[in-house]
């Protein structure tokens, strides 16, 4: 009866030395990505159906040219509801931990970013995205420009209430990392839609937007898994010794 119940399972491979009890065990595991798959549906449903969020200021954000190496002059001032490039579409906003308190750039918001920033141009056939840090735009450019992101728009916020009303820096300047999404009404105000930390509670402080990079879920389909792995700005000999 057990063999008729794995034969019966939807195989992932034709390999014909697996073993009962993997193959036993690779259909558990089937159904529980497809029950995890549901969930996730269900949670974005949930997501959709938010009533409709509190209405903003327009902030007033910092950005340089959009070609990056044309050098980071002028410097004009552009409107949270200018962000929006057509009617009824939304604005999603990654807040860069970078700026006052942390001087320096966060190696795991930069990691998100290289993801973003490699998707960018399949996102923009249907949302508007940004990066927006408290850091001034020059060093703000500089960090972009080292890292190829020639695909986003990054904005300053330094001079703005923005990221610390979206939860997103304290009142001492400490920097967050947060996903944003805005929406703007006809009438041109702004929005806001959601909202999400890596803190979801205080028992889990660093998995909140784990959803949104692929390179956790890549690491978990492996049998060594994530680990304690924390990224880095250079991964240097690591990277190396990896292509030889």
């Amino acid at each position: 009866m057990a063999q008729e119940k794995i034969n019966a399972t939807r195989r992932q491979t034709n390999l014909p030395n697996e073993s009962d009890k993997y193959l036993s065990k690779r259909e558990e595991l089937r159904l529980a990505e497809i029950e995890l798959m549901r969930q996730r549906e269900r949670v974005a449903e949930l997501r959709r159906g938010l009533p409709q969020g509190a209405a903003l200021q327009d902030y007033a954000f910092e950005e340089g040219p959009a070609n990056l190496d044309a050098g980071d002059t002028p410097i004009r001032t552009v409107r949270l509801s200018e962000l929006f490039s057509a009617p009824n579409r939304s604005l999603v906003v990654y807040q860069f931990m970078f700026g006052k308190k942390n001087t320096t750039p966060c190696p795991m918001c930069t990691l998100w970013i290289d993801g973003w920033n490699g998707v960018a141009h399949h996102l923009a056939q249907n949302v508007d995205v940004a990066i927006v840090a408290a850091a001034d735009p020059m060093a703000l450019r500089a960090h972009a420009r080292a890292r190829g992101w020639h695909r986003l728009r990054l904005l300053s916020c330094g001079a703005n209430t923005f990221k610390y009303d979206l939860g997103s820096e304290d009142r001492e300047g400490n920097q967050d990392s947060t996903i944003s999404v805005f929406t703007r009404d006809t009438d041109g105000t702004p929005r806001h839609f959601y909202s999400v930390h890596p803190s979801l509670s205080s028992d889990i402080e660093e998995r909140g937007i784990d959803l949104l990079s692929p390179v956790w879920h890549i690491l978990d389909l492996t049998p060594q898994g994530r680990g304690e792995w924390y990224a880095d700005l250079g991964y240097g000999t690591n990277v190396s010794a990896a292509r030889r």
